[in-house]
């Protein structure tokens, strides 16, 4: 298994042969525009209101990015996790014939009206190729949930099992899926991003704790840092945290562009 941070929530996985991208955000830097610019459908802190968003390029070209990719996985449709065309249309950049799976017939409609042609909604026993997808919950908001998430169990007999968390805080329904699928890789997401009526969005370094003792020595990988303007934790930030909660060692935070193998 190959896992090659590109961007915020957009990886690059290897996994029994097949590869994978996941939540493919593309846009060059700023290019998604700030809070205010898109309408504050989202409110936040007013200091995070004029950040241009992606707040860093990617790591390689577009082009580089997309070669070699068998399908897509989009764990639900915000801005900061597919291209969002000013005419509503989404994933521009992408190949619409590669295979994409999602969360919902909903979002799967979203993406047939952008000409995507193989669209298919995530189950508990959806596969690829010959890997086990498996779509488990989220929860995307310590208020209130920022719409629909969801994670991502992949499964193989000649790989390590391996979960994509996704956009979700730390509860009950995480811990459940660590304790049924025990994977020997976990990614979270955990910037700890924050709207105002929303609460925080990922988690921050109090959840990725509890995720590395329920892990039981799980390899966990810290993503979707130092993109959006309302993250409240960088990756200087929580390196230190981790630190001082004693877990640093148990975590592992990929730079834009690096690649790990398990």
């Amino acid at each position: 298994m190959k896992i090659q941070q590109i961007r915020n929530a957009t990886l690059r996985i290897e996994y029994a042969g097949k590869t994978f991208l996941t939540d493919p955000w593309l846009l060059g830097k700023g290019a998604m525009g700030t809070f205010r610019s898109i309408g504050n459908v989202f409110r936040c802190e007013p200091d995070k209101l004029d950040i241009p968003m992606p707040m860093t390029e990617l790591p390689m070209s577009a082009k580089e990015v997309l070669a070699g990719v068998d399908a897509y996985i989009c764990t639900h449709v915000h801005p900061d996790h597919i291209d969002m065309s000013p005419d509503g249309a989404i994933g521009g950049s992408l190949n619409k014939d590669t295979p994409i799976f999602v969360q919902s017939m909903e979002d799967a409609h979203a993406f047939v009206r952008s000409g995507f042609t193989e669209v298919t909604v995530l189950y508990e026993n959806s596969e690829f190729e010959g890997v086990h997808l498996v779509k488990v919950p989220g929860r995307h908001g310590t208020k209130i949930p920022c719409g629909p998430s969801c994670g991502v169990i992949f499964h193989h007999p000649e790989e390590k099992t391996l979960y994509l968390a996704g956009d979700t805080i730390w509860y009950d329904a995480v811990e459940k899926t660590i304790r049924a699928w025990n994977p020997g890789v976990i990614v979270v997401n955990a910037c700890a991003a924050v709207l105002l009526d929303e609460g925080r969005l990922i988690m921050d370094d109090g959840d990725v704790e509890n995720v590395v003792r329920a892990g039981d020595g799980a390899k966990i990988i810290v993503s979707h840092m130092d993109t959006v303007a309302h993250a409240t934790i960088t990756r200087t930030d929580m390196k230190q945290r981790l630190t001082n909660r004693g877990v640093w060692d148990k975590v592992i935070m990929p730079d834009d562009g690096e690649t790990l193998t398990f």
